[in-house]
Parts: C-alpha cells; structure tokens; sequence
C-alpha cells in the first residue's frame, strides 16, 4: 500500500495585536484615501486594522506598535533593524522612517516586543519579521 504524501498548507502566524482607537480611525482614513500603487498595501493595512483588538490610545500597551513607534525588529533572514512607523508622507527609507503603507509597515502596526508576524513582500515572497523591542 501506498502513500500519498499532502502538501501542507503555508503557516502565515498571525499573532494577537492590539490598536488604539485614535490610531485606527487614522488608519481607517488613510486606507479609505489610497489609490494606485498604494491600493495594495493599503487593503493589507484594512485586513490588519479588521483582526485587531481594539482599545482606548491610552490603554494601548507600552511596548505595542502604534504611529510614531520606534521599532527594532528583526527580519526572517537575520537582519536587525531599527525604524519609525510613520504616515506616508513622513516616509524616508534614508532616515530609518517606513510608511505604514508598505508591506512591512502594514505588519507592523499593532504587534508586540516578542512577537513573530509573517508577511508578503511587494515582490510576492512570504517573509517574518520578530519585533524585539518598542519605544515611544
């Protein structure tokens, strides 16, 4: 007898994340105004914003992404770095300042220190970035 091995489907971890009310209405807003070349990015933004838990800005904890963050994060490949979530037009890849309108900002909003998110990069390929640590 013989067995017909499945292929499993991709694990895409998703992990819990939290986002203040302020910064979702913002988001919302953003979303809801995008057009070309950020469409995309910006329905990745709406499918993170719809499985978040949402609470009071002043209730969001401490080391939890939001707008404005300062994040270490670490990418699948080992690469660390350290960066800004900003709105897109304070976005500058040079000053360490990545839009929330990209992939990778879009996966950041709302995760926290310690967390594991996988995400899709603009090229398509399915990556993971950890997010060591969350400052103000």
């Amino acid at each position: 007898m013989s067995q017909t091995r499945i292929k499993s489907p991709e694990l895409i971890r998703l992990p819990a994340i939290v986002i203040g009310e302020d910064d979702l209405d913002a988001l919302n807003r953003l979303a809801d105004q995008a057009r070309g070349h950020l469409a995309a990015a910006a329905q990745q933004l709406l499918t993170e914003l719809e499985r978040a838990r949402i609470v009071a800005q002043t209730k969001l904890p401490a080391k939890t992404v939001r707008m404005g963050s300062i994040v270490t994060f670490t990418i699948g490949d080992g690469q660390a770095r350290t960066a800004e979530l900003v709105f897109p037009d304070r976005a500058d890849i040079a000053a360490d300042r990545i839009s929330i309108l990209t992939p990778v900002g879009a996966a950041l909003i709302g995760v926290s220190a310690g967390q594991t998110i996988d995400w899709r990069s603009t090229d398509g390929r399915r990556r993971s970035l950890t997010v060591n640590a969350v400052a103000a």
